[in-house]
């Protein structure tokens, strides 16, 4: 098993599977108090706190929104967890009013002539060939 120090207090354990396959990292309170403590400060980016303490930006913000709602940051999962009661509930949106449907605008101008055509965009392959045809 490895550890790093940062600031006197255990950061991280990271120990490996017999086969060799690493495990998640567990940081101690006092690593996770310290981190969310250097966030409190004002302007101070959770991102660079994050990197300085090498952790992952989310993991901190989860632990200063935990901190914030007054949730010990070491009852935290490392996962986020899921509401086993969750379920769909379908809502009925009313309906949008139309919009007008959009269309193609064109302006050609050839020597003193002047041309501005206005197209519905769902006939764009029929633009498309008038438009082939008319400047051949």
């Amino acid at each position: 098993m490895s550890t790093s120090t940062f600031g006197g207090h255990v950061n991280t354990a990271l120990s490996k599977f017999a086969d060799g396959r690493r495990r998640r990292r567990v940081h101690s309170d006092e690593f996770k108090a310290e981190a969310v403590a250097a966030c409190l400060h004002p302007g101070v980016s959770i991102a660079a706190v994050a990197m300085a303490h090498g952790v992952n930006a989310n993991l901190l913000r989860r632990w200063v929104k935990a901190s914030e709602s007054g949730t010990s940051v070491s009852t935290l999962a490392t996962r986020p967890t899921v509401c086993a009661t969750a379920s769909f509930v379908p809502l009925q949106l009313p309906p949008s009013a139309a919009a007008p449907a959009p269309e193609i605008h064109i302006e050609l101008r050839r020597g003193a002539t002047a041309i501005s055509v206005t197209w519905p965009s769902g006939a764009a392959a029929e633009c498309a060939a008038w438009m082939r045809e008319l400047l051949r």
